[in-house]
């Protein structure tokens, strides 16, 4: 948010503890004073520059709602405040370290919100994580439908009071090219873009460094790449049959705040990759080993909950230099740039996941397929009969085999899904062996 202002900004740890509201002071006293006290731990950890402290409530009634310790904490909050109109109180404190002059102020809005079900709030916390947000909701994405009207400063409840913040820079005469921040953890709408949110299909807290906005346009840059690298199949029924059975799969799976893609490659590898942003690419060589699209739809299925899980954002997040990240989500990328970064992430993905990984996106495969009408037993076909191949011919760089490892695991983890009885041979890892 700070870029608007076009200005460089770092964000400091104050460690400072936030002070509770008592019966002798204000919402408005008490959130200049947790800003204030930010702003002023900061100040003496820094030579010179201007510190930004900022505090945020939301409140109903008598009751203050901060950030939610969990997802059930958040469930009950977003419940509490259904239906009411609250007011968001921030605290913002400006220090200049240089003239040692500093200014504190307060912004309040008024928002009244639409009364919620159980079943939207599920809903919207499978898309938006509300453990990184003042009353748990976000009034910028999604939240938004949910908000009725509001009376006063919107960037207040986005975050920052920047007309406030602008005038209080302008008392202040500041004229800055370095800010220094402390904000509430996990205030990542003015950090590098860091949050924490909620995975449905992992059920855990997971940390994130790009929004789905991000992970979209860095998914937009791969898949040009990708289609530059390797030529699709020129075959109208063959991409029209891919693109079928992927959008019913996308149909029906746990998340769909995105738009899925699905393409077929001209390369004989057996092998399927799914990237960031829902893109997914199949190809040739794969396709003409499936007896139907049943067994098409497991494969396709597999890469969706992929994506589902967020698992190629978190292992790109692991493996790979921010700078490359960062070159797949600049806004006008340099075309030498994205193609050097793109063979880096290609390197990274085509290499595969972990063993956990894959078993959670078999699983997830099972279940869309079935939820979409397709038999989820084709995936035990297509992974019986990839292994007899796999068997009497050697792995090669970008086979199947070599990213997709675990075949019995994985057909075990099938079963399981499915509820079906697991044999002694589903324990048995025969992939090593070659037929006489």
């Amino acid at each position: 948010m700070f870029k608007i202002f076009g200005l460089k900004f770092k964000v400091v740890s104050s460690g400072i503890k936030e002070k509770q509201r008592n019966a002798g002071l204000s919402y408005q006293s008490l959130v200049k004073h947790n800003a204030l006290e930010k702003a002023s731990a900061v100040a003496g950890k820094i030579k010179s520059g201007v510190i930004v402290g900022a505090d945020t409530v939301v409140v109903m009634g008598k009751r203050v709602f901060g950030k939610p310790k969990n997802i059930s904490d958040a469930r009950k909050m977003l419940k509490q405040l259904s239906g009411k109109a609250q007011w968001v109180y921030t605290g913002v404190a400006v220090i200049d370290k240089d003239s040692g002059r500093k200014k504190v102020s307060c912004e309040k809005t008024k928002i009244y919100m639409d009364t919620l079900s159980d079943k939207e709030i599920t809903r919207y916390f499978s898309f938006v994580s509300p453990l990184d947000k003042a009353g748990s909701f976000d009034i910028q994405g999604k939240g938004g439908f949910f908000i009725r009207r509001i009376e006063g400063c919107f960037y207040n409840v986005v975050g920052l009071p920047l007309s406030m913040l602008y005038r209080m820079f302008k008392e202040l005469n500041i004229r800055i090219f370095m800010l220094f921040f402390f904000l509430l953890p996990f205030s990542f709408l003015l950090s590098s873009g860091c949050s924490t949110e909620y995975n449905m299909v992992t059920g855990k807290e997971e940390v994130y460094y790009y929004s789905t906005d991000r992970e979209v346009q860095m998914g937009t840059a791969l898949s040009k790449e990708m289609e530059k690298q390797y030529k699709l199949v020129d075959d109208p029924s063959l991409q029209k049959r891919v693109e079928k059975v992927g959008r019913a799969i996308a149909a029906v799976c746990d998340r769909r705040d995105i738009d899925y893609h699905f393409k077929a490659v001209d390369d004989e590898e057996i092998n399927a990759i799914s990237l960031p942003g829902g893109f997914v690419y199949v190809n040739k060589g794969l396709i003409d080993k499936v007896a139907n699209d049943d067994e098409l739809a497991g494969v396709l299925a597999h890469e969706v909950g992929h994506i589902v899980a967020r698992h190629s954002i978190k292992k790109l997040q692991a493996m790979m230099s921010y700078n490359i990240l960062r070159m797949l989500t600049a806004p006008v990328p340099g075309s030498g740039e994205v193609g050097y970064a793109a063979d880096a992430v290609f390197a990274e993905l085509f290499f595969g996941y972990s063993r956990e990984d894959e078993l959670l996106a078999d699983r997830l495969a099972a279940r869309y397929e079935k939820l979409a009408g397709y038999d989820p037993r084709g995936m035990i076909t297509f992974l019986i009969k990839l292994q007899a191949i796999n068997q009497r011919k050697p792995l090669r760089p970008r086979s199947y085999f070599r990213t997709h490892p675990y075949v019995p695991d994985r057909i075990s983890v099938v079963k399981q899904e499915l509820g079906e009885k697991i044999n002694f041979s589903d324990y048995i890892n025969s992939e090593d062996k070659k037929s006489e």
